[in-house]
């Protein structure tokens, strides 16, 4: 599976204000996009790789269309910490074999 990686995203920029955070990965499809975080410092932050791989084998398992709908709908109904999605993709960050198969363009 092939997962692009893309730094200095608007799209990341704009989930950092809405999360109020410094820092952010958020993954649409196979694509994980950056804000205020390189490449490589998001590939040496395995917690935090899982954690997005775990996100795009979600997007491959549902499809794009479908699985950002349950996920909004997972959030407006539990919030973003208690959304099942959060939850699996936490639980993924320390398993290095989610890795198996990846290859990061």
């Amino acid at each position: 599976m092939k997962i692009r990686v893309k730094e200095n995203s608007w799209i990341a920029k704009i989930a950092a204000r809405k999360l109020h955070a410094s820092q952010v990965a958020i993954t649409i499809g196979s694509t994980i996009y950056l804000y205020h975080c390189s490449r490589q410092d998001f590939l040496n932050n395995k917690s935090w790789t899982y954690h997005e791989v775990q996100h795009v084998k979600q997007f491959k398992q549902y499809g794009l269309v479908a699985f950002t709908f349950m996920y909004l709908w997972e959030s407006l109904r539990k919030g973003y910490y208690n959304n099942k999605w959060e939850q699996e993709a936490r639980a993924a960050e320390n398993q290095p074999n989610i890795l198996h198969g990846v290859e990061f363009i």
